[in-house]
């Protein structure tokens, strides 16, 4: 990855020749380089737990880096090689809902970072919440905070988390 000291490491050496040789063209093109911002790191999905290990070991599990994944402009991390595997073959299946945002909060109209370790799986789809008032409340009306979360999300998608 061409990082921004490489750019100025390149601007000053550019400078040098431009001085001797006159190269002003090739410099005006390296400042331009180095000014261009870089790609947004991507966003750790889940605070970096394991999507399949909710499916498969009924449990809230870390990921490891060296087992990771990006989808949808989110990068995943797993447990291990199989889940990964597992996570790439059907995306759709393991992803939580709402992009990770809490489920109960999504369903009441505000995108809200959720906590990975408060989690539901309903109707083969994982759900991640805020609190546990937030995630007993959808258990208690799944359906309908469903339905409604996913009308919201389609407009909160790409809205800031509060």
């Amino acid at each position: 990855m061409f990082t921004r000291r490489d750019s100025l490491k390149a601007i000053a050496a550019a400078a040098t020749l431009g001085g001797v040789v006159g190269s002003t063209g090739a410099l005006a093109q390296l400042r331009a380089a180095a000014q261009t911002p870089s790609p947004t790191p991507t966003q750790i999905g889940l605070k970096g737990y394991d999507p399949v290990a909710y499916f498969t070991l009924a449990t809230a599990t870390p990921g490891l880096a060296e087992y990771d994944y990006v989808y949808d402009g989110v990068r995943y991390f797993f447990a291990n090689a199989r889940h990964r595997d597992m996570f790439r073959a059907n995306p759709d299946r393991y992803a939580p809902q709402f992009g990770g945002s809490c489920a109960m909060n999504m369903a009441n109209g505000v995108k809200r970072e959720s906590d990975p370790t408060i989690w539901v799986i309903i109707n083969d789809r994982l759900y991640v919440f805020a609190g546990t008032g937030g995630a007993e409340r959808f258990r208690q009306e799944a359906t309908a905070a469903a339905v409604k979360a996913t009308a919201n999300w389609s407009r909160l998608k790409d809205a800031p988390a509060q």
